[in-house]
């Protein structure tokens, strides 16, 4: 994209090929979010950039997160053969807990996950709507050099998982 300024529903409603210089372009934009602040059910999607996990976590039936508290969040929230949400604990390797974490020079909301090297760190694109970058272990998190972009809004259907 040629502009200064990134419109995020624009890269959401890309099929292919959406650059990850334009989501880092636009994640430097972005306010930063308290960990605290973000408590609540989330809806999922992938910023398709082409990563691997955005065809996993389709697979997965992948719904969203879930954040009930600091210290009980559950990262994998996906959709069972019958429809019903449920807590991914095999997939996801546990679950996580929300932190307030030094990323890129700022201090922001980030998901640690119990189970292996990964950190979702989170920005918001709006009132009800976050954007979050996979960082940890390069092999766990990174493909072809570049980060897992996602976004995350508010879910109103208070479905349980």
């Amino acid at each position: 994209m040629t502009t200064d300024r990134i419109d995020w529903r624009v890269l959401r409603e890309v099929g292919e090929g959406v650059s990850p210089r334009d989501l880092d372009q636009l994640w430097s934009q972005l306010p930063t979010a308290r960990a605290e602040d973000i408590l609540g059910q989330w809806r999922g999607a992938a910023f398709r950039t082409g990563h691997p996990l955005c065809n996993a976590l389709a697979a997965s039936r992948w719904h969203g997160k879930h954040f009930l508290a600091l210290d009980d969040a559950k990262p994998l929230i996906c959709r069972d053969d019958e429809g019903a949400l449920f807590s991914n604990i095999e997939l996801g390797q546990g679950e996580a807990t929300l932190w307030n974490i030094e990323f890129r020079g700022e201090v922001t909301a980030t998901m640690v996950y119990d189970g292996r090297a990964v950190f979702d760190h989170f920005k918001w694109l709006d009132e009800n709507t976050l954007m979050g970058i996979m960082n940890g272990r390069p092999e766990l998190v990174l493909s072809r050099g570049e980060h897992f972009y996602f976004l995350l809004e508010r879910d109103l259907d208070r479905g349980t998982a």
